[in-house]
């Protein structure tokens, strides 16, 4: 904290004698005049000549006149940037009694910074007549006055200055007296009554007399006052002061009431004649701010002073005796300077908001002033170390404002500003101005966006421009440099139809989907977004956005085997003495779908004979539920439904038919129809043997009919030996689920029942046209060896 005061107190030592030595430099000005009451409008100068600059030139750097204070005596023409009277001046307002008045003031050009002094002297004009304080005075002369006696009188006033002020006095005629005129100590001329003839009281106890005041003008003004002398009778001795001329120093804050000085004088008569009393004799001088007690002579304040307005009084103290002479002396009281008025900051000009990035801007010029004298009116300035500006003193009283280094908008948009300017008096006083400067924006930050990389998902089967996300760039700059525009990039691969695809919102950065998406054509896609703002130069931006699609449960599970075309479904045969658990064959579907939507399931939904059977859930294998009995009907039809496990579910079902057998061994197998038949025949046939038995006639004819129906039979079982073998591979787009009863690759199924074999055949022929990586081969082959071995015939 130390050194930071250390610091500041060396930067305002060296910012004031900077001032100082500028001070110096531009100490040369051009003086022009002006006489007083002028219209405005005036012409005063031509300014372009007189600062010799190129014509135009005032108007493009921003030429400016700054006076001290708030008034602009003077203004710019805007058309030809002459020197033109603002308003009408009054000399005396400006500089009462100060001849010359001279009222200084600066030209100020902005671009580039530049000052000139000058100064405008106001002429007086003889505007104002002399004036008396009082319209008649009273003077009281004994009649033994001898001539050549001297009785001062008191002086008119002139407001005008030089020639045109107050220049003689003339009296009336008349035999006894003369006036003389007199120069004060400050400059002003007052008037003498000098006697020239003594006065007999008895001959003429009053006279009158006119006193005229003369200024110098042209032609000349003037004022009167009557004088009344009043002859009194003896009186030998006229009061006479201690001192002719008493000095005397008040400091300018002095209160109400304090004494300033004391005087004295006597009288030499006795009695009546011999008592003193005090007054001023000028009581009504401009601003007397003194009264006298006139019994003890003492002087005291009445009124404030002001160094600043009057710096000195000149004041004629009269002492009167009993008699009615006089005495008097002079008294000069001069103001002691107190600092009692605060620096004053006047704003020429203030610049904002001022653009970033860019060092030593001018960001504001102003003037300080002091209305104190001597040190009081020394003054230094002075801002907060951690602001990025910098004080820097011109010429006189003049300060620029600029920027210590380049700005950031977005680091800081507005600086706000206290301006201190302390005077050097006892105790020190200062002011405040704080100003705020904003900083203007310049496109110096490229958009960000909030990821790197996005990743959407999207349902296949999506509707037509489907909102399906967004992508979101931000920009730290402001305006139309922060005004961003969204755009798709041209795809990395070429064979991307990104343009009908999806589509980009160019103002929000939406994203749509152009088209319905299919899963199992497109699973997912990849393409680059940019954000660019609008500044200048343009700055843009780029992430990646990844698209995944989900797959929806559109495609129903399709059945391998057995195949449903339409054309006579094969038979699985199954032995009578097979136990619980035989398999009997297995249903094998695939789904087109992925994931969830591809778990397949099966369900028997309907069988000839309820709990002989079984499907189990998860690898469509049909197995039987219990031990089989010759009291089961040979022939059954399963319906097995395939299911998925998709939202909603999607099925497909498949009928087998089964035909339950003896034995292989048998030599031929008989048509569904044949063996219902003789299930039929049996008890006729026992009725036959007793018929026969009973009947003898009958026996040769029944063996014969037995005989012919067995062959009838067998040639009908001969015409059943026909198998559906599926041509082709099946679709390779089909896709493999673990564990589901699916095919990760196409095979081919023969289920064959030949005639006159007595044997049944159920064949995996190899795979064909494989679409997919051999990594479930194996469990494929294991699948296949365990249906096959699950037959008890090749």
């Amino acid at each position: 904290m130390a050194q930071t005061k250390v610091h500041r107190k060396k930067r305002q030592v060296a910012i004031f004698i900077m001032l100082m030595l500028l001070w110096e430099a531009g100490s040369e000005s051009i003086q022009y005049s002006v006489l007083e009451e002028s219209e405005t409008g005036t012409f005063v100068a031509n300014l372009t000549k007189d600062l010799g600059l190129r014509m135009g030139e005032l108007a493009a750097r921003g030429a400016r006149v700054v006076f001290k204070g708030n008034r602009q005596h003077l203004q710019l023409d805007p058309q030809t940037y002459d020197l033109l009277l603002n308003e009408k001046l009054d000399r005396e307002e400006l500089c009462g009694f100060t001849e010359p008045c001279v009222l200084p003031f600066q030209v100020l050009l902005e671009n580039p910074l530049q000052f000139f002094q000058a100064a405008l002297q106001v002429r007086d004009i003889n505007d104002h007549a002399p004036e008396f304080p009082a319209r008649e005075m009273l003077l009281k002369i004994s009649e033994i006055t001898m001539p050549g006696k001297i009785f001062p009188l008191k002086m008119a006033q002139d407001l005008d200055a030089g020639s045109n002020s107050l220049q003689s006095y003339i009296i009336s005629s008349n035999p006894h007296f003369h006036v003389l005129t007199r120069n004060r100590s400050d400059g002003r001329k007052f008037p003498e009554l000098v006697l020239d003839k003594a006065l007999d009281r008895e001959e003429q106890p009053e006279l009158r007399l006119t006193l005229t005041a003369l200024d110098g003008g042209s032609p000349p003004r003037s004022g009167t006052t009557k004088i009344q002398i009043l002859v009194l009778d003896i009186n030998d001795n006229a009061p006479e002061f201690a001192q002719e001329l008493y000095e005397a120093q008040i400091p300018e804050n002095n209160p109400l009431g304090s004494l300033v000085i004391t005087v004295s004088a006597r009288d030499l008569d006795a009695g009546a004649f011999g008592e003193v009393s005090y007054a001023l004799f000028q009581v009504d001088d401009i601003n007397q701010p003194f009264e006298i007690n006139a019994i003890t002579g003492e002087i005291r304040l009445r009124e404030t002073l002001d160094f600043e307005e009057f710096q000195s009084y000149h004041v004629d103290v009269e002492a009167t005796d009993g008699g009615g002479l006089s005495g008097k002396c002079s008294l000069v009281i001069k103001v002691l300077d107190v600092n009692d008025n605060a620096p004053e900051l006047t704003m020429s000009s203030l610049i904002s908001p001022i653009p970033e990035n860019l060092p030593d801007i001018i960001v504001a010029v102003f003037s300080v002033s002091d209305a104190d004298s001597g040190q009081n009116q020394e003054v230094i300035c002075s801002i907060d170390d951690n602001l990025p500006f910098l004080l820097r003193p011109s010429v006189e009283n003049f300060y620029t404002l600029i920027t210590e280094g380049a700005l950031d908008r977005e680091s800081t948009a507005e600086y706000n500003i206290t301006i201190t300017v302390t005077d050097m008096g006892s105790p020190r006083l200062k002011t405040e101005h704080s100003i705020t400067v904003l900083v203007s924006d310049v496109n110096d930050n490229a958009p960000a966006f909030t990821q790197t990389s996005y990743t959407l998902w999207v349902r296949e089967n999506n509707s037509p421009a489907l909102h399906i996300g967004s992508v979101s760039a931000t920009d730290r700059d402001a305006g139309a440099n922060a005004q961003l525009t969204y755009s798709l990039l041209p795809p990395q691969d070429p064979h991307l139809p990104l343009a009908s695809l999806v589509s980009i919102n160019a103002d929000n950065g939406h994203l749509f989907a152009l088209r319905s998406l299919d899963y199992e054509a497109l699973q997912a896609f990849e393409f680059g977004v940019g954000a660019t703002d609008r500044g200048s130069p343009a700055l843009s931006s780029q992430a990646r956005v990844r698209v995944l699609v989900l797959d929806a449960n559109d495609n129903s599970p399709f059945v391998l085997y057995p195949l449903q075309n339409g054309s006579a479904p094969c038979t699985e045969l199954v032995p009578r003495a097979a136990e619980a658990g035989y398999l009997v064959t297995k249903v094998v579907a695939v789904d087109g779908d992925s994931g969830q939507n591809a778990w397949l399931s099966y369900q028997l939904l309907k069988a000839t004979e309820p709990g002989l059977f079984g499907v189990w859930p998860h690898n469509g294998e049909v197995r039987t539920a219990r031990l089989l009995s010759e009291r089961d009907a040979p022939k059954h039809r399963l319906l097995v439904q395939v299911r998925d496990n998709g939202e909603p579910p999607r099925s497909a079902s498949v009928t087998l038919h089964v035909l339950l057998v003896d034995g292989f061994s048998q030599p031929y197998l008989p048509l569904p129809e044949a063996a219902a038949e003789q299930a039929r025949a049996d008890p006729l046939t026992v009725y036959l043997v007793v018929a026969l038995a009973s009947v003898s006639s009958l026996f040769l004819l029944s063996v014969l009919l037995f005989v012919g129906v067995r062959l009838c039979r067998r040639s009908r079982a001969a015409s059943l030996g026909r198998c559906s073998v599926p041509e082709g591979p099946f679709p390779g787009h089909l896709v493999d689920v673990s564990g589901t009863g699916t095919l990760s690759q196409s095979y081919q199924y023969e289920v064959c029942l030949r005639a006159g074999s007595g044997t049944s055949e159920f064949k995996f022929l190899k795979p064909i046209l494989p679409n997919f990586p051999p990594q479930d081969t194996g469990r494929e082959m294991e699948e296949n060896s365990t249906v096959r071995n699950s037959f008890p015939f090749s």
